[in-house]
């Protein structure tokens, strides 16, 4: 997983609440065998309507979505936190999000960022005047921060630190593979059997 310190980039208004898992990434793209290539499937039935926020060629290569309250509900699949990092996303600030949703994407390395809702609005309404706009995810500071406006905002200790660190769960095993090593050293030579 990549290690998330900083981020700056341009942001996508995505202006609709209780976005759920299966407009994020429709059921019919969990066929595929891989973790790559679900960006295309992203929103993809929201996508087929030209005047979609996302067909906007001033937010093409956009890292941040701002998203309206209880992104991320519905179903626990990870295929939604994979196509929002495909598509290029490194981080989405919303209200709300559903728990699952949360903990796939913090397992996987996209920071889900909770800020008050007229926080939100007042980025929105600065990204759709001006899609330049950078903003700064900091999550050493734990702020977000966009020209005349800094907001803090909440993450353990312990996730902010696997987040810096990029430590999935398998990563976090792999740094006492020493321990684990000396462990299966001192493990018996016989294992037991069933009749």
């Amino acid at each position: 997983m990549e290690a998330f310190t900083t981020h700056t980039g341009r942001a996508v208004p995505l202006r609709r609440s209780d976005v759920d898992t299966d407009q994020i990434i429709p059921s019919d793209w969990l066929k595929r065998i891989e973790r790559t290539g679900f960006g295309a499937g992203l929103f993809s039935q929201w996508r087929a309507d030209p005047g979609f926020v996302l067909n906007k060629p001033v937010y093409s290569g956009a890292t941040i979505l701002l998203a309206g309250p209880d992104f991320g509900t519905g179903s626990s699949r990870e295929h939604a936190v994979w196509a929002l990092q495909d598509y290029g996303f490194k981080a989405v600030i919303s209200a709300r999000f559903a728990d699952i949703f949360r903990g796939n994407a913090l397992g996987n390395g996209l920071l889900p960022v909770v800020l008050a809702a007229a926080t939100i609005e007042a980025l929105t309404d600065q990204v759709e005047a001006d899609p330049t706009t950078a903003i700064t995810v900091d999550l050493g500071a734990r702020e977000v921060r966009a020209p005349g406006l800094v907001a803090g905002f909440e993450l353990d200790d312990f996730t902010r630190w696997r987040l810096m660190e990029g430590l999935d769960d398998v990563g976090l095993t792999l740094r006492q593979q020493d321990a684990i090593t000396a462990f299966e050293a001192t493990r018996p030579g016989w294992l037991p059997v069933t009749a």
